[in-house]
């Protein structure tokens, strides 16, 4: 049992690994692709920092549905979205010791977070996020791109990287080996990942979603704190905490919208119970702060405690 257990324990850190830099390299390749094609920085920022940080819970979520393992789409996107929250909300509020958020961020993101969030919320309450229901949240992500793109948006942080930049470029063959492995690290990453999920929840007797709210979420949200942190470093906050708003409307809009158009997605007991309540608090919280302009050093703190908190009571301690 130890043996299998390490061995599994093995293949999920390295998939997990596999997953996140298969994405980054995706990611890096597409930017080179869309700015060859000409696409406007309006596109290539949604496309990057929206959808490029939630490839990996949408890849996950494509994988568990298709082996048959539906609970862990909802639970890795509601972890993801906490760990988002709490997590690297937290330690970039330490990092940065105040956040300032501009008024132009909350009428370009904060909106669209509030509406994702409850629309998501309000399908899986029950526990059971039909098809229907996952048309619902597709919709809202068709909408959301949309809106993005073509609404009132310049200072947009999913643009923001972009804005002013005039290289064109050309598709290289090794931009286009670089895409192709990224496409592969994430399928690839994406199904180990799954099974060695599956695997270690057969071998400790515990529900799939436990480990996906917890161990996978802060996997697959490893994207969302690079892209984070690096916005911090370079001064840019609002690039860094819009990143957070857009990501998590992405990751239930997206991740599970689309994928859910294909089956009815199960909440776990402990998912519908923990982590559907401690996502409503979280983002209402998330969405005080933003309201308020700044996050200071010490809400960053009680953001890591919360954080704590909400691992310890998945993992039943």
């Amino acid at each position: 049992m130890v043996t299998g257990l390490g061995l599994w324990g093995v293949v999920l850190v390295v998939s997990l690994v596999v997953l996140v830099k298969g994405a980054d390299s995706f990611i890096s390749a597409a930017e080179k692709i869309g700015k060859a094609l000409k696409l406007s920085p309006f596109v290539i920022g949604v496309l990057l920092v929206g959808i490029g940080t939630s490839l990996p819970e949408f890849a996950s979520s494509v994988s568990a549905l298709i082996s048959g393992n539906v609970e862990i789409v909802a639970a890795n996107a509601i972890g993801s979205n906490i760990t988002n929250i709490l997590l690297i909300v937290g330690i970039l509020a330490i990092l940065a010791k105040k956040f300032i958020i501009k008024q132009d961020l909350l009428a370009s993101e904060l909106s669209l977070f509030v509406v994702s969030t409850s629309l998501f919320i309000g399908v899986a309450f029950d526990g059971v996020i039909t098809q229907l229901e996952s048309a619902l949240l597709a919709i809202g992500f068709v909408i959301y791109l949309l809106y993005i793109i073509f609404g009132n948006n310049q200072e947009a942080p999913a643009v923001a990287k972009y804005k002013g930049e005039k290289e064109i470029g050309e598709i290289t063959k090794g931009t286009i080996v670089t895409f192709l492995f990224g496409l592969g690290g994430i399928l690839l990453g994406a199904h180990f990942l799954i099974e060695s999920v599956v695997s270690i929840s057969s071998i400790l007797g515990i529900a799939t979603g436990v480990i996906a709210i917890t161990i996978v979420a802060l996997g697959t949200s490893l994207p969302e704190l690079f892209v984070s942190l690096a916005a911090l470093k370079s001064g840019k906050t609002e690039v860094a905490i819009g990143n957070i708003f857009g990501s998590n409307a992405f990751n239930i809009l997206f991740a599970v919208g689309v994928p859910g158009l294909f089956g009815t997605l199960i909440l776990d007991p402990k998912t519908l119970s923990i982590g559907i309540p401690i996502l409503a608090v979280a983002s209402f919280i998330f969405v005080i702060t933003g309201i308020a302009h700044r996050i200071y050093r010490w809400e960053g703190l009680m953001f890591l405690v919360y954080y704590a908190f909400f691992v310890m009571k998945i993992i039943g301690f």
